[in-house]
């Protein structure tokens, strides 16, 4: 019997990342909420991102479509200045930091880029941008833990910082237990971007 073997696939997004000392700064006032709630599910620091598009699941030989489009997209546009701030949750499980700035120039970027990924003819999740970082889970039984610790972040104000690199990014699609990991697939810097560390 012939069996058809699937393309392999990867789960892929478009995004910003904020630069390591921003992280840090963020990391620090989250310190007494590490503490705290130790059983919620905390993102590693290295994969805090702002998603402008989110993919889905693609087959791998669908990636190379998008490197070209968005390399120009990249090349002819500044770098947008945001900061993180405050605080918040989704459904009272998802802890997350907000983000300040030039959140029209944010709001006008992921238009730009999701116009792009449809040039290409790759599918997308149509979800309206809320820009933030995911921080944090909190497990089902345990409801109050996001809803407290994004009270603690309420009055957090973080230092600018020049968002001067456009990232593909992909991570491991595992349906079982354990973290999601994320992966740059590429990245390109913006116009005249002076690329922060991290």
């Amino acid at each position: 019997m012939n069996e058809q073997i699937q393309p392999a696939t990867l789960r892929v997004f478009i995004a910003l990342a904020p630069p390591d000392d921003a992280k840090e700064e963020l990391a620090r006032e989250l310190r007494p909420a590490y503490e705290a709630y130790p059983r919620m599910r905390w993102n590693r620091i290295e994969d805090w991102h702002i998603t402008l598009a989110f993919l889905g699941e693609l087959p791998v030989t669908t990636v190379p479509l998008l490197r070209g489009p968005l390399a120009d997209l990249a090349a002819g546009r500044p770098p947008l200045h945001l900061s993180l701030r405050g605080g918040g949750h989704f459904d009272e499980r998802v802890l997350w930091s907000g983000i300040d700035g030039d959140v029209e120039g944010l709001h006008l970027l992921a238009d730009e880029v999701r116009a792009v990924v449809q040039e290409c003819g790759v599918a997308y999740a149509h979800r309206p941008l809320r820009p933030h970082l995911t921080l944090a889970r909190s497990r089902r039984n345990d409801p109050s833990s996001a809803v407290e610790a994004a009270a603690g972040l309420s009055a957090f104000t973080g230092s600018p910082w020049p968002a001067a690199r456009l990232h593909l990014v992909g991570s491991n699609f595992s349906r079982g237990p354990g973290p999601i990991r994320y992966r740059d697939i590429e990245a390109w810097d913006f116009a005249g971007g002076a690329r922060p560390a991290g």
